[in-house]
């Protein structure tokens, strides 16, 4: 699964958008997931993040390689990458990625969520498909899909 993820990360990161995709304001996310926009900060690209805990170490910025712990799903609660965990509470169960930020090698709105981080931070991440798979759907998960990412900041390299 991480494979799978990494591959289409660096795929997609390419990718084009054709505009397609659900208003976030109208989704009805799943309870479990604990999303509420409204206590969230929306940047120009359309991301919503929310900083559950503010890590006290370095600053992450372009050009930095960070390693993230984070697990992934879809709205309706749907879980498509976590690596052995599918623990919403505790993201460092999950997958563990390295990349440099700034790069392309993740998608959009991946990238730009870790950006401003910091060390030890965890961070809610909602991203729509503009700056997601967009219109291509990638293993479990389908085209113009908006994601959800709950990532921990382990280390900046």
């Amino acid at each position: 699964m991480k494979r799978t993820l990494l591959l289409a990360l660096a795929l997609i990161a390419c990718g084009s958008d054709d505009g397609v995709g659900p208003n976030l304001e109208d989704i009805d996310f799943d309870p479990a997931l604990e999303i509420d926009l409204s206590a969230m900060t929306r940047t120009a690209s359309g991301l919503y993040f929310q900083d559950l805990t503010v890590g006290d170490g370095v600053m992450a910025t372009a050009g930095n390689t960070v390693v993230v712990d984070y697990s992934g799903w879809l709205p309706n609660g749907t879980l498509f990458d976590s690596g052995t965990s599918s623990d919403w509470k505790n993201p460092s169960t999950g997958a563990h990625i390295p990349f440099i930020l700034g790069v392309g090698g993740v998608i959009a709105g991946f990238d730009e969520g870790v950006q401003g981080m910091r060390e030890g931070g965890t961070r809610n991440l909602v991203i729509p498909p503009a700056i997601g798979y967009g219109a291509i759907a990638v293993s479990n998960i389908p085209a113009n899909s908006v994601l959800i990412f709950r990532i921990t900041l382990t280390e900046i390299q």
